[in-house]
């Protein structure tokens, strides 16, 4: 039974400042001396990222598609372990959620769909920016749409003056639903974005904690702190076993080969799991940043090569040839290699015309064209794996003879050792992806 406070920070849609509210809280409240657990709703790498410097703890995934949502509270209750407070941000609007062709839009993955399963309080993110009387409408409407998520709290986002907060506040009182804070418009608390999305934090450093520092110290200004906790002290017991990679993997495999794990300003995205679930089945993880190590780590006998933004860093990649060759190198002799989408991108002969490691046979450059979603593959042995796409990168040829996956359209390439495609699985739901992994890291073909 896991009796940790919890909220879920939600808004009606994309854009409203949850990033802006869920991030300062987790500073606030860290600075407070709380042990906070930050958690994302939802496949984004990013926001994680900013959870993780304003906590000090791993910013963890809740996604009840990739993983299933029998997963969402064990995985919350491993994440959360010895927190005081854990905070989740929701994903796009509160009740936006998978769209499932031939049934349109579901609650599915949804930030309510979390909610529900985590049984936590929503402080509902409202931007306030031009409105007044009608927030009340808004709120309503998002409070009673579905009982059984329960609107605690709401935070009005870029409110312009203090006259307008007391005319959104008087309009909002005859619901009863307290008010936990009022953002004034800042233009100076600013996150950068791109073609998909915020700037990781992991790019930016120094300016990455100072803007953390100061959403924290906004919300800290303009937010009832002891209210946030009083509302998050309200979710009742949650019936949930802390989920566990040993039990997930099984036995480990003997003779503990290295696997490497791509790190670094250019491959950010990585759930926190992956790691774990490689050790627990009997790796020795180590990183390396194709930024900067000229060689992998001593005695590597497997790769990961996850997500992240190698079209913004392609010159410095295509620049370490040292570390490119190696990986070309250990990719003919069997090694194992993981890549998802970043992880593809590095190992074709180019990016956008700069030489990669040319493990694959296929050029890859920038489209002007998002490709966006939830994604159930079958891999080559059969083997179902949910997954999400989201890129604006294309690769000539789209696929190999041998795809890592069907879709049902052929998707990606198994290439020796290599299993390479756009698509980022989520390992807690297929944890054999790292016993597999590690299992041909540690077979003769790969010595």
């Amino acid at each position: 039974m896991v009796t940790i406070p919890r909220l879920v920070v939600a808004a009606p849609a994309s854009g409203a400042g949850k990033t802006t509210v869920a991030t300062g809280l987790m500073a606030a409240l860290t600075a407070r001396g709380l042990a906070v657990s930050p958690h994302k709703a939802g496949p984004d790498y990013i926001d994680p990222g900013y959870h993780a410097l304003a906590t000090g703890r791993p910013g963890r995934n809740l996604d009840a598609f990739l993983t299933g949502e029998d997963l969402i509270a064990p995985l919350f209750a491993h994440g959360a372990r010895g927190a005081d407070i854990a905070v989740v941000e929701g994903v796009m609007g509160l009740f936006d959620g998978r769209f499932n062709h031939g049934r349109g839009p579901t609650s599915e993955a949804s930030t309510a769909h979390v909610a529900r399963l985590l049984g936590a309080p929503v402080l509902l993110v409202v931007d306030a920016s031009s409105q007044s009387a009608s927030v009340a409408a808004l709120v309503h409407g998002f409070a009673t749409f579905d009982r059984s998520v329960r609107v605690a709290g709401v935070v009005l986002n870029r409110v312009g003056s203090a006259r307008h907060e007391e005319i959104l506040r008087e309009a909002l009182r005859p619901l009863g639903i307290p008010v936990a804070g009022a953002l004034p418009r800042d233009a100076a608390v600013h996150v950068p974005s791109r073609h998909l999305g915020l700037v990781p934090a992991a790019e930016r450093d120094a300016q990455a904690r100072r803007a953390v520092a100061a959403l924290g110290a906004l919300v800290e200004r303009h937010c009832d702190l002891d209210l946030v906790l009083r509302l998050a002290s309200a979710a009742p017991p949650l019936a949930a076993t802390p989920w566990s990679a040993a039990d997930a993997v099984g036995t480990p495999v003997s003779g503990r080969p290295v696997v490497a794990v791509a790190a670094g300003a250019a491959f950010t995205f990585s759930y926190a799991e992956t790691a774990e679930l490689l050790t627990a089945a009997g790796a020795e993880v180590a990183h390396v940043d194709p930024l900067r190590d000229e060689a992998l780590p001593p005695g590597t006998r497997g790769l990961v090569i996850g997500g992240g933004f190698p079209e913004v860093h392609a010159a410095d990649l295509a620049a370490n040839a040292p570390l490119r060759e190696q990986v070309a190198h250990h990719a003919a002799r069997g090694l194992p290699i993981a890549a998802e989408c970043a992880g593809l991108l590095y190992l074709a002969a180019s990016l956008d015309g700069a030489p990669m490691c040319g493990v694959l046979p296929v050029e890859a450059r920038m489209t002007g064209k998002l490709t966006l979603g939830y994604r159930e593959a079958v891999r080559p042995d059969g083997t179902v794996v949910r997954a999400h796409e989201f890129h604006r990168t294309a690769c000539f040829p789209p696929a190999g003879e041998s795809p890592a996956y069907v879709l049902p359209e052929r998707e990606g390439f198994v290439h020796g050792g290599v299993h390479a495609s756009y698509l980022h699985p989520h390992w807690a739901g297929a944890p054999r992806l790292a016993r597999d992994l590690v299992e041909a890291a540690v077979s003769e073909d790969a010595a």
